[in-house]
């Protein structure tokens, strides 16, 4: 096994810490330690992308401290839905309608 297929001590004890934190009353300690390890798988895939993300940006700042044109990143196209809709007119008629009631109690009281 290569050095860096291991995980760190530290990246163990960090999982097994968060495990045994959330650990449930009757839980078996085989149980915590698979907890523990699907935690731990979770922490590298993180630092993972975390380094992964350090080099992008640094192989971006080298290049535009060098001058050259940097490539743009795909940035996603927002498309805009507009929902035409239209209105029942019954809303309408009643307000109309209440309206003219208004008027006519008015004119008549």
């Amino acid at each position: 096994m290569a050095k860096y297929d291991r995980p760190s001590p530290e990246t163990q004890q960090a999982a097994l810490k968060v495990a045994r934190a959330n650990q449930k009353p009757g839980q078996t300690k085989e149980q915590t330690q698979l907890i523990a390890q699907g935690i731990q798988k979770g922490i590298e895939e993180y630092k993972k992308q975390m380094k992964a993300r350090a080099r992008e940006a640094n192989r971006l700042k080298k290049q535009q401290s060098r001058g050259a044109p940097s490539p743009q990143p795909e940035q996603e196209q927002e498309v805009e839905v507009i929902e035409v809709s239209r209105q029942h007119p019954l809303p309408w008629l009643l307000l109309a309608l209440s309206w003219l009631g208004f008027a006519a109690w008015h004119w008549l009281a």
